[in-house]
């Protein structure tokens, strides 16, 4: 596997563009709601087009899947830079892993059949790993450097942490922002 499909590598007219950011939006939504029970053919009818153009864009589901995964840690990565760069260094870090939080919830059974699809050890999840290791770092570090986070925690500790609350099962109707809540208070100096 050797990153995206070398349809989303073309340049593309308008129109194509339009369509397969239609196709991402609307698989993201159908992912998250329903999960592994999404099937393209709802997908494309809720990008407003026609099965062939969902497969011209992408020959696979798996091949849809990656996109969307990657695209999503790639805007977190670019959430981490911004926060750094605009937010103080507390308010950078909370932000941002509001956001890890909310991804890791709704992307949590598509990354279990990108992961079965393709290996936990396939570029897409090394990816994937290495960039949220790093946006982690970044804002983590940030925040430990002006004295407001705990330094005796690093990057892998944070993604563990919010891990272990977004997999909570079943939970009550506002629950994770608490765990989260709490966890931020114990990284907090």
């Amino acid at each position: 596997m050797g990153g995206e499909p070398a349809t989303a590598q073309r340049p593309k007219r308008a129109d194509a563009r339009r369509n397969y950011d239609a196709l991402l939006d609307a698989a993201r939504e159908a992912f998250r709601t329903r999960g592994t029970d999404a099937t393209l053919e709802e997908i494309a009818r809720g990008a407003g087009v026609g099965i062939g153009t969902l497969y011209r864009h992408f020959p696979t589901r798996l091949a849809l899947a990656e996109v969307v995964y990657r695209e999503d840690v790639e805007a977190l990565a670019t959430a981490a830079k911004e926060a750094v760069a605009e937010m103080p260094p507390w308010d950078a870090l909370a932000s941002w892993t509001d956001k890890w939080m909310g991804v890791v919830a709704s992307k949590r059974v598509i990354f279990a059949e990108l992961a079965d699809a393709v290996g936990k050890n396939s570029e897409l999840v090394s990816y994937c790993r290495d960039t949220m290791r790093s946006s982690a770092d970044l804002v983590l570090t940030n925040a430990q450097r002006a004295g407001v986070a705990r330094d005796d925690i690093d990057a892998a500790d944070l993604l563990r942490l919010v891990g272990s609350i977004v997999h909570v099962p079943n939970p009550e109707p506002g629950q994770i922002r608490r765990l989260g809540a709490v966890m931020l208070d114990g990284v907090r100096v």
